[in-house]
């Protein structure tokens, strides 16, 4: 009978020595892993906002366009953005819009402006009664200023009676470096003397914004000048709302990219001659469309006898033997309600034409993000389609693999009986 002395055998190390060794082992390897990552965070933080943030948000919001990427990085003159806020009211919005500005170019600056610390500073660049979180951008003796609610936009919606907002920090910004280091600004006329309505507003205020000066011109007084389709291509189950089919231009592609359509109500066809060679059309209807002789006075929607068969031009651009062009819309497509139909796709399609008549401007082509849940616009016949699946063959294929599983289980469970 061996006596038991409390010590271990010979050769072998004691339990808690062992345990302390992976104890200290551990210890260490924690302290190592812990000093790493306070050593990445800290190199991490030194990068700027645009390699360690991510934008995931529905509208983009933190985001920079390719357009204000072209327009920053051709500056050649110096610009400063007074960001006129009190300390703590900083919308975080624009605090990360305006880092990234500073961020893409060395000419750009921007300086803070408390109010409570200089209560005069934006008098000198506005009466205006001036928000917290408003800009001012400065180039030499150029300046515009940008209100708080020209950032955020709210529109009311007479139809349900809410607001729309969106928000336009990004367009502002770009619209106004471009202006304050702009010598001249392209001019846009408007036909006045044969009863032509206004201007929308919402278009009205977009031409404003993006740098064009409106003039009015009367050919009175002036000696020189300086339909329907099929239902597949309509929208609210109204076959006066056509959705064109866009031809690659300048001026549709930018919204073919980006999945966006217009909408064209009560649109008049053109007939385009093959012989026409300074004729580009811009929107055209399918084959299948015809137009009604009846006009207003149509009682039917229906093919009739008379009804002039398609397709039909809607959109042409036409070059003019003195390097002039014009371009020509058939249907009254500016107006505020379809372009909210189309979540602002009319209007775009209508600046993208001033662009290309005026010239080339990047900072021309940025738009408001909104922020409410955009219009999704489709055809009549892709709406019955999704209808088909969504009611009829995705209820029974779901319905069939949950009866096939039922009994196979059932098999299964009277074969192991």
């Amino acid at each position: 009978m061996k006596q038991d002395n409390g010590l271990p055998p010979a050769g072998k190390t004691p339990k808690n020595h062992i345990a302390f060794q992976g104890g200290t082992y551990s210890l260490i390897i924690s302290a190592v892993v812990l000093a790493l990552m306070i050593v990445i965070n800290i190199l991490v933080s030194a990068l700027p906002s645009t390699l360690t943030q991510y934008d995931i948000s529905a509208a983009q919001l933190y985001s920079i366009t390719s357009n204000t990427k072209v327009v920053v990085n051709a500056l050649e003159k110096d610009v400063t953005i007074y960001w006129i806020v009190q300390s703590g009211e900083e919308d975080q919005i624009i605090e990360n819009l305006l880092d990234k500005y500073e961020s893409l170019s060395d000419h750009i600056t921007v300086e803070k402006k408390n109010p409570d610390i200089y209560p005069t500073f934006a008098e000198q660049y506005t009466g205006e009664t001036v928000q917290n979180n408003s800009l001012v951008v400065e180039c030499g003796d150029k300046y515009r200023f940008i209100g708080y609610d020209d950032i955020y936009l709210y529109e009311t919606d007479m139809y349900s009676y809410s607001y729309n907002a969106s928000f336009d920090g990004e367009g502002a910004i770009t619209s106004a470096i471009d202006y304050v280091v702009s010598e001249e600004l392209p001019q846009v006329y408007v036909l006045e003397g044969h009863g032509e309505a206004e201007l929308p507003s919402v278009f009205s205020e977009q031409v404003e914004k993006e740098n064009l000066e409106l003039t009015t011109f009367s050919l009175l007084t002036a000696d020189e000048i300086p339909e329907e389709a099929d239902r597949s291509h309509y929208a609210f189950q109204s076959p006066l709302a056509l959705l064109p089919d866009m031809a690659s231009s300048d001026i549709t592609d930018p919204l073919v990219e980006e999945n966006y359509y217009p909408i064209l109500p009560v649109a008049q066809g053109l007939i385009v001659s093959d012989t026409a060679s300074n004729v580009t059309s811009l929107l055209t209807t399918s084959d299948t469309a015809f137009s009604k002789i009846a006009g207003y006075e149509m009682e039917s929607y229906e093919k009739e006898e008379g009804d002039i068969d398609g397709p039909f031009t809607l959109a042409v651009s036409i070059s003019c033997s003195n390097d002039g062009q014009i371009i020509w819309f058939s249907s009254s497509f500016l107006e505020d309600m379809y372009n909210t139909y189309s979540s602002g796709a009319n209007v775009n399609l209508g600046m993208n034409a001033l662009s290309s008549l005026v010239g080339e401007s990047e900072a021309m082509a940025i738009r408001s993000k909104s922020l409410n849940y955009n219009y999704l616009t489709i055809s009549e016949s892709t709406s019955s389609l999704l209808q088909v699946l969504m009611i009829g063959v995705f209820p029974l294929a779901y319905l069939g693999v949950g009866i096939c599983v039922a009994l196979r289980r059932r098999r299964l469970q009277h074969e192991t009986i």
